[in-house]
């Protein structure tokens, strides 16, 4: 096994590239050797104790960290700005930042004096009303290492807020957390990395600015005279102790990248997270207990009650607009599974009863309550993301708790209460753990129960359980159901699961293109879906096609016979079970009214049973599902030739 670092053989880089590269770092180094070989290294320590060296030293530290403040006060929310915000000009704004980069210094003093000068554009204001004259003040040169520097922690900021997924701050939001909370506990937290990387690289450059500040602020000793500027007086009159003064700004700048290097530099998303214990089975959901009756607590956000006490229920009226386009309706303590293809506005629905997404608009009604002018903090909208987006500097508890502290709740009540939620679901015993630390059933029952801790009117869950096993998706379904059946509001679930969709939900919403299809009890939906897509993902064979007196003229080619079709030239789907699909090896003879030759295409297995593609130029293509032992009989494989049968009976013709 090779050792990590060691190069591999084959991959020696050609001459023509590796030469001029080290001829490059021959050139980056050359200059700091010279300062090495030419320190007076007996006489460093009195060089660097000398009067003028320590004011100066003093007087750059001052400098640098009002220079720091200064743009962690003005950059950060700048930064931000970039990020997130889309408007008109950002690309403008973007080179205004960058420009004291790449801007000569001097030519940066020169317009910061037009500017905050005497005879500046606004210098003249600031010392009429303030009293305040920058140049040849301390202030002059925090101003000068402020303008320089800044750039630096905007830039690194920015690139971490942009590798930060949205979804966190949307979860926040919905949890009743307003845009600052979320920013200030969730957003800054999360790019901690980038901002102490800028903070740092923003710091190093305002110490050892020099060009913008002897241009605009003068060079005073004890006033502005900085670092920087007493080596460029030292080097005049006594050079040994400029070499001595420039090896600790060397040492200091070389220093900040040292720590720099690897640790602080990559984006929230290159975040190596804490070694978590192995994972063992995931332990079944506790027995089903009713809902606790928190006590209510007081909001700040918005009038009325916010909690689901033990009387508390919502009802759901929404008339949603855009690219989903539907009216929804649903009384208290009913859930709504949200079934379709992908793109059919599945999760844009959800998006707009959350208030998060420009493409669809939702006029919003929970009880007695007209939310649709609310933002997302106030619309006691709760939204469990696909992987529950737990905040990762958070324990489990803390991220239950979160909603009911932005909410306005008493941290000891609300971990407490956080914690009897985490203990109905039966993750109590992880309170402390961080999410990277929990497996995905752990982690996806700490979603739930901070969405239900925060008291929701509507709670919508984005494919909750898609990204779990078969076994921990049973466990988490039946502690989900169990919990649901207590819940004052209404629910919302998008899945693609058929299984979650029948036995969680009271009613199934079948989506397609933006548009409702249908909206009806899951036995119903069952039994007659009026979707392909729906028939198919209930493991049936579904074709569209034209309502003829004998039965459907498919789409795709080819008639079906069936019987009590619906009046002719009505559009339908025809639905037709695995099950009810016959397989022969020769065309069949007797009472089949519907028979086309076909080949097999694929074999697969569902539980004892398989399940057999079949494709036909006579008909579109169909699935039978039959025993190994017919199938054996039948000498299946790909590519063998056979006849289906269906009998009209067995067929079903579903209007459209």
């Amino acid at each position: 096994m090779k050792r990590a670092g060691v190069r591999a053989a084959g991959t020696r880089p050609p001459l023509a590239l590796a030469l001029p590269a080290l001829l490059a770092v021959a050139f980056l180094t050359l200059p700091l050797l010279g300062i090495l070989v030419r320190t007076e290294w007996g006489e460093l320590a009195d060089h660097l104790r000398s009067p003028g060296t320590v004011e100066a030293l003093k007087l750059s530290l001052v400098v640098s960290f009002w220079a720091l403040g200064l743009s962690l006060l003005l950059g950060v929310p700048l930064a931000w700005l970039l990020a997130r915000v889309p408007f008109r000009g950002k690309a403008l704004v973007r080179s205004l930042v960058l420009l004291p980069m790449v801007l000569p210094p001097t030519v940066g003093g020169v317009a910061l004096l037009l500017a905050f000068g005497r005879r500046g554009l606004l210098g003249p204001w600031f010392e009429s009303t303030f009293g305040i004259t920058f140049p040849f003040h301390t202030s002059g040169a925090v101003i000068a290492a402020t303008f320089v520097a800044m750039p630096f922690l905007v830039i690194s900021l920015e690139g971490a807020l942009g590798g930060l997924r949205p979804r966190y701050e949307e979860t926040a939001a919905s949890l009743g957390a307003s845009p600052v909370r979320v920013f200030l506990t969730v957003t800054l937290p999360m790019v901690a990395p980038g901002l102490i990387a800028g903070a740092a690289l923003t710091w190093a450059r305002a110490l050892g600015e020099f060009g913008a500040t002897i241009t605009f602020a003068g060079n005073l000793p004890g006033t502005t005279q900085t670092l920087p500027l007493q080596v460029y007086l030292l080097l005049q009159d006594e050079p040994e102790a400029a070499t001595s003064v420039s090896l600790l700004l060397l040492a200091i700048a070389m220093g900040v990248l040292i720590a720099l290097r690897g640790r602080w530099t990559g984006t929230p998303s290159d975040r190596r997270p804490r070694p978590a214990p192995e994972a063992g089975p995931e332990e079944p959901a506790p027995a089903p207990q009713a809902l606790p009756a928190p006590a209510p607590a007081k909001d700040t956000a918005a009038p009325g009650p916010s909690a689901l006490g033990p009387d508390a229920r919502w009802a759901l009226h929404a008339e949603v607009t855009g690219f989903t386009r539907l009216t929804l309706d649903a009384d208290p303590g009913t859930t709504i599974a949200v079934v379709g293809p992908n793109g059919a506005g599945k999760t844009t629905l959800l998006r707009a009863l959350l208030g998060l997404t420009p493409r669809a608009h939702a006029d919003l009604r929970l009880g007695d309550e007209d939310v649709t002018a609310l933002p997302p903090h106030r619309r006691h909208v709760a939204w469990v993301p696909q992987d529950g987006a737990l905040f990762p500097h958070m324990s489990a508890l803390a991220n239950t708790a979160y909603g009911l502290r932005a909410q306005g709740v008493g941290r000891a009540e609300a971990r407490r209460e956080a914690r009897t939620w985490l203990d109905r679901l039966g993750v109590g015993p992880l309170a402390h753990r961080r999410p990277t630390q929990l497996s995905g059933g752990q982690a996806q029952r700490v979603a739930l129960a901070r969405a239900l801790a925060a008291r929701p009117r509507l709670l919508v869950l984005d494919e909750p359980l898609a990204a779990l096993d078969q076994t921990t998706r049973a466990h988490v379904r039946h502690t989900l159901r169990t919990h649901l059946a207590g819940f004052g509001g209404v629910c919302l679930i998008v899945t693609h699961d058929p299984v979650e969709a029948v036995s969680l939900a009271d009613r199934v919403l079948v989506l397609d293109e933006g548009r409702a299809l249908q909206d009806a009890a899951p036995v119903e939906v069952t039994r007659h879906p009026r979707s392909p897509w729906v028939a198919r993902m209930l493991g049936r064979n579904a074709w569209p096609g034209t309502a003829t007196p004998e039965g459907l003229a498919l789409d795709g080619g080819g008639a079906l016979v069936a019987t009590d079709p619906p009046p002719p030239g009505t559009a339908a789907l025809a639905i037709v079970a695995p099950e009810a699909v016959s397989v022969h090896r020769e065309k069949p003879e007797g009472s089949p009214r519907n028979v086309w030759p076909g080949t097999v295409r694929e074999i697969t297995a569902s539980g004892s049973r398989l399940r057999v593609l079949i494709t036909s130029d006579r008909a579109p293509d169909l699935v039978a599902e039959i025993t190994p032992q017919s199938a054996a009989e039948l000498g299946l494989a790909d590519g063998v030739s056979v006849w289906t049968s269906v009998k009209a009976t067995e067929t079903t013709i579903v209007p459209l």
